[in-house]
């Protein structure tokens, strides 16, 4: 039984598993988003989220360079760590946890398992720019308007006007 035991262990070893894990690290951090099974990525959420919580810059230049030391420990790949305390921890910064996202994809048609995209919240464009445009005025409807009138005093109240409408003779 594996009562309290709250690590899956996505039915490896535990050598399987921390490669499987780190390599899934790396790969995460180098392109910033990749598809792999929901237990993964659930798995690889608990793994990479204290890892980047290492790179933000805080505390003496002994600690960073402690902090790079551990985390090389872990994922076993210079580019990755490079890339990690270069590139997406100055973007997290400001970030206090929650630096991944998972989102669900269906089902693998061969073997019916889940699968899911997990992405670095802070390099997803799309919905970065979702924001912006919520600053932008609301674009124009194809149905006619009457433009407003800037000139009119503001004691005057708008008198709505109905166009002329020609009747044609009767035959």
């Amino acid at each position: 039984m594996r009562h309290g035991d709250k690590i899956n262990n996505l039915g490896r070893k535990k050598a399987h598993r921390v490669a499987l894990l780190q390599n899934l690290a790396s790969q995460l951090i180098t392109h910033k988003r990749i598809v792999t099974t929901l237990a993964k990525a659930k798995a690889l959420r608990t793994y990479v989220e204290p890892l980047i919580t290492k790179t933000k810059k805080n505390g003496s230049a002994l600690e960073i360079s402690h902090n790079h030391r551990l985390v090389f420990a872990e994922l076993q790949d210079k580019t990755a760590v490079k890339e990690l305390f270069t590139v997406v921890g100055p973007k997290v910064a400001g970030r206090p946890g929650g630096y991944t996202r998972i989102i669900k994809l269906g089902i693998r048609p061969g073997d019916n398992a889940e699968k899911a995209m997990i992405e670095l919240v802070d390099f997803n464009e799309i919905y970065g720019r979702t924001i912006e445009k919520a600053a932008e005025p609301a674009k124009k409807t194809r149905r006619g308007r009457a433009p407003k009138k800037a000139e009119a005093a503001p004691a005057e109240a708008p008198v709505a006007e109905t166009p002329a409408v020609e009747e044609k003779p009767a035959e």
